[in-house]
Order: C-alpha cells, then structure tokens, then sequence
C-alpha cells in the first residue's frame, strides 16, 4: 500500500509544480506577449499615420508655390486695403482707354458683409460715349487688376442726336461698379466701424 502512495504523491507533486510553473512563469510570460503585441499593433496604425502625414506635408510642400500664387493673386484682386485713389484710377483709365467721356466717379462708402468677410466699395459711374465705347468699357471692368463687377447699366440718348444707333451717336451711360477689401474694420457692420469722411469724387 505504501507502495503505491509513493507514486502517487509523487505524481501530484510533479503536478503541482507544473501549475506552479505555469502559474509563476508561462502565466506573465503570455501576459507579456499580449501586450507586446498591442504595442506592435499600434505601433504600426502610428507609423501609417506618421506615413499619411509625411505624404501630406511633401504634398503639401510641392504645391506650396503655386500656393503662394494663389494667395498673391488673391491679394491683388481683393487687396487688405480699399486703397481708394487707386480703385479710382483704375476705373477712370479704363473709362478714358474705352472712349468715354465727361466720365465723373463717385464712390460709396465702403459696406461691410459679415458672411464674406469683405467690405464693398460701390462706384457710380456717369459718362457719355458710343455704343461701343460702353461695350468696350464693361470688358475693361471685367478684366481690371482687382476684382470689379458691374451690377446695373442704364443708357440713354445724348448728345446733339436722339436716335440711339450701333455707331456715332452718343448715349448717355450710367453703371454702378462693386469692387471689393479684405479690410475688416471698412463699412458698416465692421469692427471697430466705418471710417468716418467723405468719399472723394472723380472725374473729368
């Protein structure tokens, strides 16, 4: 009986000492693997993060000339000032250039448009001229160095003659003319306010 107890205790012994070994030292082991492998795993979703990023900056880079030309033409169509003496003399040599004569500007003060974030500058323009002299006019206004568009026009018969033709008579020409500044504190609605002042008035 002895004997047989012998093995027994000593199979059990074995045993135990197998749990304990798993226990102490498989157990944490495995623990380690799995962390090992978390940490390997998001080590890798960072290094394609990282890579998706490095793409984007080498893009971004490579394109960064043409997005300074962006910008500066931007600036040049939409300028961070009214730079009102400008914007007249734009619209006056575009008048002059087209024909046009007795050519009188009057700007508005500047408007102010919280969803755009721009301010308005609104100038009427009177001047007398041919039907191709005020054709020739409104292109110049769509290709002038700042952005300008033309929102309403009106002619009307003028000179010695009352019959309004595709050739010399002269009309009578009214439009008003919209160009645009990136300077916040211009016109109504802006902060700090409108400039105070009156608009200057050109013409000849």
């Amino acid at each position: 009986m002895k004997g047989r107890r012998e093995p027994l205790i000593a199979g059990a012994g074995m045993g135990l000492l197998v749990l304990l070994l798993i226990f102490f030292l498989v157990l944490p082991k495995m623990s380690e693997v799995g962390e090992a492998r978390t940490e390997l795993e998001e080590a890798k979703s960072e290094t394609v993060t990282l890579e998706s990023q490095l793409r984007a900056l080498e893009d971004a880079r490579d394109r960064a000339g043409e997005a300074r030309r962006i910008i500066a033409e931007v600036d040049r169509q939409i300028p961070p000032t009214s730079d009102l003496p400008g914007l007249l003399l734009l619209l006056e040599n575009a008048a002059v250039g087209s024909g046009l004569e007795t050519v009188s500007l009057n700007p508005s003060t500047p408007a102010f448009d919280a969803t755009t974030g721009l301010s308005t500058i609104t100038v009427a323009v009177n001047a007398t001229g041919t039907y191709f002299d005020v054709a020739e006019f409104l292109f110049r206004i769509e290709t002038l160095p700042r952005a300008a568009k033309a929102t309403s026009v009106s002619l009307t018969p003028g000179g010695t003659s009352d019959t309004v033709t595709f050739g010399s008579p002269e009309l009578s020409f009214t439009t008003s003319v919209d160009l645009y500044t990136s300077d916040t504190s211009a016109g109504p609605g802006s902060i700090p306010g409108p400039t105070t002042g009156t608009p200057p008035e050109a013409g000849g």
